[in-house]
């Protein structure tokens, strides 16, 4: 077989496509066998499960496409026939249901959704995978995949909306089950850092919204006051297992097949022990054990209260065991990212969320109080990670990044794990350092002022050629390098950008940005710029 080409537009809506097929109305993006997504605290949630989280990053990549779309200087382009096919029978049924939205779907209307969105990306896996693609491609307008970003944005804000919770938190994943074949129910698991996380970088929530998130999770039992940081979920005390497995003797006696075989003393599906409580036999590990009981006896003499109680007992064993909340280690372990514990790779995500929620309500000049109040959630955030704890109340090195704390121990778990990259993130995202059309802009408003030198001090570095270098530095200043090129932060009462050239020369630039000629000299990391003069006004950073 040969490579298939295909250019950047129809690799994004074949992956967008591929989460939409699987999306059901208030609850999520469907986690089943075909593309469910990664989350190994709660993997056993395929199948059941419908992840907020997903629909959350869904919305925030949207709010790019749509910047990134509307921006492109096309008026159509060719994409694979068979794609097309699978994009125009998702939309169509976007449409038609488009009204729902004004309200809340029922159990029936939001299985029909997932029925239009669905069939479609079944029939096209199929096609693909049994025939591969026929190589014919059709044209798809602008204003049509504009028109479809939309409505996709307006089906994910309707779908967030829904699934906030009474304490102004957000549900992370949720469940179906489905009823009669026609219907779609949906139910709740308990709070997550992950949803809050997710609904926080989705790009949705307005900054008085998003606060309202950060102070409820501040007060909830996600926030765990040794650590001053957040676990993943709430701890809870798990039964014991002579609680597991009793069944309410009014209850269980409601059913005549039970009484019949009791009677008979029969075990084949309840048990009596000793101290006369009831109990599902012990062999059954799930409701097909139970179904396989219940189908050895209905051929004989218990035939027709098989058929009469069958029902009854299918829904008490689910009542009794809720498998299908069984998430995974998240529910039942106590360490690896289980209960009560932190996992420090979601605090950096949870750093890094609140960082661009600062960012997006200075840039819309949200209410200054409001500002003040997020900067203070993301300082806070901050302050529990590692880095800024002793030893003690870490439990380990704290400049080493660790997988998780369990609520009884230090730090666990050493190495590099994704908690670095967000940290980098966010401490380039304090530094202010942006890119904007091929040129780097500086904006350090999260900066504190008790980052700058209170007495001079040297620099080093190592430079474009791995030299070692120097900068010596004034009081009320900092450095740091940016692609190797040392950047000079200097407290002054007006702002403006001096670029040093290697060969003596020098740029000033009277806002805080640089020209493109000049970011791109910084990028190839050329060796002609030999350094980078910032002034920031006193007021421009954070107190």
């Amino acid at each position: 077989s040969s490579i298939y080409k295909v250019n950047l537009l129809e690799k994004l809506l074949a992956t967008t496509l591929a989460k939409i097929s699987n999306f059901i109305p208030e609850a999520g993006i469907w986690m089943n066998t075909q593309r469910p997504e990664w989350n190994d605290a709660n993997n056993a949630l395929v199948g059941n499960g419908v992840s907020m989280v997903t629909l959350n990053y869904l919305r925030r990549f949207f709010g790019f496409f749509k910047s990134f779309i509307s921006g492109s200087g096309f008026e159509s382009v060719e994409i694979s026939n068979e794609l097309l096919e699978f994009f125009q029978k998702v939309n169509q049924t976007l449409a038609d249901n488009q009204t729902l939205l004004s309200g809340k779907l029922t159990d029936t209307e939001r299985k029909t959704v997932l029925d239009g969105l669905g069939i479609p990306g079944s029939d096209f896996r199929e096609r693909i995978y049994k025939k591969g693609f026929s190589g014919r491609k059709s044209a798809i307008s602008k204003e049509e995949l504009l028109k479809f970003i939309d409505r996709c944005l307006e089906y994910f804000d309707h779908s967030i909306e829904a699934t906030k919770r009474p304490d102004n938190l957000y549900h992370a994943y949720n469940l179906m089950t489905l009823k009669n074949d026609q219907e779609i129910q949906i139910s709740y698991l308990p709070e997550m850092l992950e949803g809050q996380v997710a609904v926080l970088s989705a790009g949705y929530l307005s900054s008085e919204s998003a606060l309202n998130v950060l102070d409820n999770m501040k007060s909830s039992s996600l926030f765990r006051e040794d650590q001053y940081s957040y676990t993943l979920y709430p701890n809870k005390e798990l039964p014991r297992f002579t609680k597991k497995n009793n069944l309410p003797k009014e209850e269980i006696l409601k059913s005549s097949l039970v009484s019949q075989l009791l009677e008979e003393n029969v075990k084949d599906v309840i048990v009596k022990d000793v101290l006369g409580e009831y109990h599902f036999n012990g062999n059954f590990n799930n409701a097909k054990d139970l179904e396989a009981a219940l189908d050895g006896l209905s051929e004989g003499p218990y035939a027709e209260l098989v058929k009469k109680d069958r029902s009854f007992l299918l829904e008490l064993f689910e009542k009794n065991f809720n498998h299908k909340a069984f998430t995974g280690r998240s529910g039942t372990f106590y360490g690896y990212e289980g209960l009560g514990s932190i996992y420090w790779h979601m605090v950096s995500k949870l750093s890094l969320a609140v960082q661009e929620v600062c960012l997006k309500g200075i840039e819309e000049k949200a209410d200054p109080k409001i500002i003040g109040r997020l900067m203070d959630h993301y300082y806070e955030v901050n302050e529990g990670i590692g880095v800024h704890k002793s030893p003690e109340l870490y439990g380990a090195f704290p400049i080493d990044p660790y997988s998780h704390t369990p609520a009884t121990k230090g730090a666990q778990q050493p190495g590099m794990t994704g908690q670095v990259k967000e940290d980098i993130l966010c401490r380039l995202g304090e530094l202010g350092i942006s890119v904007d059309k091929g040129m780097i802009h500086f904006n350090p408003v999260l900066l504190r002022r008790d980052e700058f030198l209170t007495s001079p001090g040297d620099f080093e570095y190592l430079d474009v050629k791995s030299e070692k270098r120097k900068v010596s530095l004034s009081e009320s200043s900092l450095a740091f390098t940016y692609c190797q090129v040392p950047v000079v932060y200097q407290l002054a009462d007006k702002e403006e950008v001096r670029v040093d050239l290697s060969d003596g020369s020098r740029q000033l630039f009277p806002n805080l940005e640089l020209n493109e000629d000049i970011s791109s000299k910084i990028f190839s990391r050329t060796g002609k710029i030999e350094k980078v003069m910032v002034s920031v006004k006193n007021n421009d950073t954070a107190a």
